[in-house]
């Protein structure tokens, strides 16, 4: 049966997955949600010994039911190729007694390639399918992974454009420079003064802007979004989740129909949510860890039911977790509140004006699949630093914050069963934070990330990826930086370029 997409607050309704995908936030400023989470219609066991290829169309066919299996199957194949660094699309390491689920082997070395790889193929076959002959321009905001990712599936696609908008000073200088010298003559960066939140919100704002829609429609351009909101970034995140448990069998790691738990540095909150929709699918998982930096709103939330943006925003070794305004927790309590578009409409509203909402009794127990766990700066390099010294094994800050917020939940509940951690970006992003964690230079060092790659290629025994070497040559284009009640005119610039 076909799925259909409505939006989380009631006014678009009854589309197709490509409509949803080329939409990308909905008018009423809700995401697509489909009119329900499809059932596996195959045994997870049939999986082992297939490629990610077969897995991912296996699982997205299930939610993207409009496009046929030569689009869909098309679609993977070109998106899951040579880019990626190892054999394994995403491999599972084994150290210290958990799973590390390396989601960063794509050319931006970060998980965001695992879904924007697909992204722009998805889009651009939605076009054709729905006869749509505007440019489609993609509107991003970034805490820093998720521009580099979308430029670089973006660059040069027919038919499309991208803008990024990222927070001046609220990435790191490698974060900063991958988007700087990314190449291609359809793709644009600005800095916004303000921090992550600032610049969502203003792209938000952007895509309910009906008078900007029509200005925009007049020269044959629409806008879409590269972001989790898009639904068509959040279903290929299920895949590796579908993947990673048919490895473990593989591997005889565990026994066809063990629970395993899965554990999240969350932001965003799109990564753990698209665990969640994989455990609602049918696979069979006991616990999902939501792993928090000091910018805790959402380990609050899950304690509480309250949830509250009002506290000051923290700047960590951990940027792309620096949140206070997780988007896809939308999708969540709309699915708790029993996809009543009305009761998510009133709190989204609570939000926006208050900066806060809580939940029932009802809504948070339909959430208890969820914990909430956070990790310190502190907590997070003391980490990193333990696994090193243990294992030898090196992952970066967002997977430091997971893997300590793995260790507390283990310890205070004495749950043994085996654990999949999302290791998000790769330890090179962040060398300078991780270097420091593992003792191989001074705390108070002010060398930059740059200086110290090839020491923690040496430490960590892995060669440099060429993704890093790409950044430390490349050209860097223009740096471009507005306020964010500019965002709308710095766009109208650039299209116009």
């Amino acid at each position: 049966m076909e799925i259909r997409y409505s939006s989380t607050r009631g006014k678009v309704k009854d589309l197709t997955a490509s409509e949803a995908i080329l939409q990308g936030l909905a008018e009423d400023g809700g995401l697509f949600m489909p009119d329900r989470i499809p059932q596996f219609d195959f045994e997870i066991k049939d999986l082992v010994g297939k490629p990610y290829h077969e897995v991912a169309y296996r699982v997205m066919r299930l939610f993207l039911t409009d496009y046929s299996e030569e689009e869909l199957r098309g679609c993977i194949l070109r998106a899951y190729d040579s880019k990626f660094d190892t054999e394994e699309i995403a491999p599972l390491v084994k150290a210290d007694g958990a799973y590390y689920l390396e989601l960063f082997h794509g050319n931006t070395i970060a998980f965001k390639d695992m879904a924007l790889s697909i992204l722009p193929h998805l889009m651009t076959t939605a076009a054709k399918k729905n006869g749509v002959t505007n440019r489609i321009e993609i509107l991003t905001a970034t805490s820093g992974d998720t521009g580099k990712a979308a430029m670089a599936g973006f660059a040069d696609v027919p038919g499309t454009g991208i803008i990024v908008f990222y927070p001046k000073g609220g990435v790191s200088r490698f974060q900063e420079m991958q988007m700087l010298t990314q190449k291609g003559q359809n793709v644009g960066v600005v800095s916004i003064h303000g921090n992550f939140d600032d610049a969502q919100t203003g792209v938000k704002k952007i895509f309910g802007d009906r008078e900007f829609e029509k200005k925009l429609a007049a020269e044959h351009i629409q806008l879409s979004s590269a972001n989790s909101i898009n639904i068509g970034r959040l279903v290929p995140q299920v895949v590796y989740y579908v993947n990673a448990y048919v490895k473990l069998l593989e591997n005889g790691e565990i026994a066809n129909g063990e629970k395993i738990n899965i554990c999240v540095p969350t932001g965003n909150f799109g990564n753990i949510l698209a665990a969640y929709f994989a455990k609602s699918m049918g696979l069979p998982v006991n616990r999902l860890i939501c792993a928090s930096n000091d910018n805790k709103v959402l380990f609050d939330f899950f304690k509480t039911g309250t949830y509250d943006r009002n506290r000051d925003f923290i700047l960590t070794t951990s940027p792309s977790m620096d949140i206070l305004i997780s988007s896809n927790l939308e999708r969540l309590i709309y699915l708790s509140c029993g996809c009543s578009a009305e009761k998510n409409t009133k709190l989204m509203k609570e939000l926006s004006e208050t900066g806060k909402y809580s939940v029932t009794p009802d809504m948070k127990e339909k959430m208890k699949d969820f914990t909430g766990y956070f990790a310190t700066q502190e907590e997070d390099a003391e980490r990193i630093g333990e696994l090193y010294d243990r294992t030898g094994y090196v992952i970066d800050t967002h997977t430091g914050v997971a893997s300590a917020c793995y260790e507390k939940y283990r310890k205070e509940t004495g749950d043994t069963t085996k654990t999949v951690i999302a290791s998000t970006a790769s330890p090179f992003k962040f060398a300078k934070s991780v270097m420091k964690a593992i003792g191989k230079i001074s705390p108070d060092s002010d060398e930059d990330d740059f200086a110290v790659i090839d020491q923690l290629s040496d430490a960590a025994k892995v060669p440099v990826p060429q993704a890093v070497e790409d950044v430390r040559h490349g050209k860097v284009r223009d740096r471009m930086e507005c306020d964010p009640s500019d965002m709308e005119e710095i766009i109208t610039g650039l299209l116009k370029a």
